[in-house]
């Protein structure tokens, strides 16, 4: 019985992909908060060009 479950790779697929899915998720975490910064940056001249453009305008 425990030579059995010991052979047994029932369910080895399922940890295959849960650790796969894991990379993945870390992986994408890592993307947006390095890229945090720089998304706050484009933001801030968009909207410093958008209240310009606004004040000329009016």
């Amino acid at each position: 019985m425990l030579t059995g479950f010991i052979k047994d790779d029932q369910g080895q697929d399922l940890i295959e992909y849960t650790l796969l899915l894991a990379f993945v998720c870390i992986a994408t975490v890592a993307l947006f908060v390095s890229s945090g910064g720089s998304l706050a940056g484009i933001w801030t001249s968009a909207n410093s060009d958008l209240a310009s453009a606004n004040t000329s305008a009016s």
